[in-house]
């Protein structure tokens, strides 16, 4: 099976991910990709694939003969979706040949114009997969578990030889939680690589990092006529405080 057949089935099921709830995983909805990704890995001879109780899929394919000795290499993708727009009944679509125009999506009318997104311009003679406009697409991340997959599947198909590989599928890493009990020593790899990027061919050796906070500011109320130097108005010292962070770092 190619790698967008499985994403076409992929982004099909609801996986969305919820920062509010405080359980492990957010929502439980995302067991029901994990699920499946436990049934077909076992499918492609994976026998020891298997979901926790906090919905983290973990997956051994042992190293082929004569490379046993070779360190364990990890792949990892995470199988929710943000909540910024919805992914439920995700309609995929597909413009074969792309022309590098604009690309209209279907149940909004929403452009995707090349001239606001440049990258859309290499993909000129490709087949795009977008939304069809009333949802997210959800290719972030399960485009990175589809090629996971996929090339499970490849490297027994055409016999390439490899050390111990070890699979890992996640939850809720757009909320910032996906690595928060991931099991690392039970995951096996001496090295991994997260399949969550971007441009084809780039590799990453240095992670995002962010933190979130909730500031709140109080301001002081005066009556008009008596408040010179005793009023406090809360959005300036918001602004003054926003920018008293370092220009580098902050959002």
């Amino acid at each position: 099976m190619r790698a967008y057949e499985r994403l076409l089935n992929y982004v099909k099921v609801h996986t969305t991910s919820d920062p509010n709830t405080g359980a492990h995983p957010s929502t439980a909805r995302q067991f029901d990709l994990a699920r499946q990704l436990v049934e077909e890995l076992k499918a492609l001879g994976l026998a020891d694939a298997h979901v926790d109780e906090h919905c983290y899929v973990y997956a051994t394919l042992p190293a082929t003969p004569g490379q046993e000795a070779a360190k364990p290499l990890g792949f990892i993708a995470h199988m929710d979706t943000t909540d910024d727009a919805s992914g439920e009944n995700v309609q995929p679509q597909l413009h074969p040949n792309y022309d590098g125009g604009p690309v209209t999506l279907p149940a909004t009318g929403m452009v995707l114009d090349p001239e606001t997104f440049p990258f859309l311009k290499e993909m000129k003679g490709q087949t795009l997969i977008t939304t069809d406009g009333s949802t997210l697409l959800g290719a972030d991340d399960k485009a990175g578990v589809a090629e996971i997959m996929t090339m499970v599947e490849r490297v027994q198909a055409e016999n390439r030889p490899h050390g111990k590989l070890c699979i890992g599928f996640t939850p809720d890493e757009e909320i910032g939680e996906g690595a928060s009990l991931f099991d690392v020593e039970h995951f096996g790899a001496a090295y991994a690589y997260t399949v969550d990027g971007e441009d084809v061919g780039e590799i990453s050796y240095e992670n995002f990092n962010a933190a979130a906070a909730i500031v709140t500011v109080h301001g002081f109320s005066v009556h008009p006529g008596s408040a010179k130097n005793a009023m406090r108005n809360a959005q300036n010292i918001a602004i003054e405080f926003h920018q008293a962070l370092p220009a580098f770092s902050r959002p």
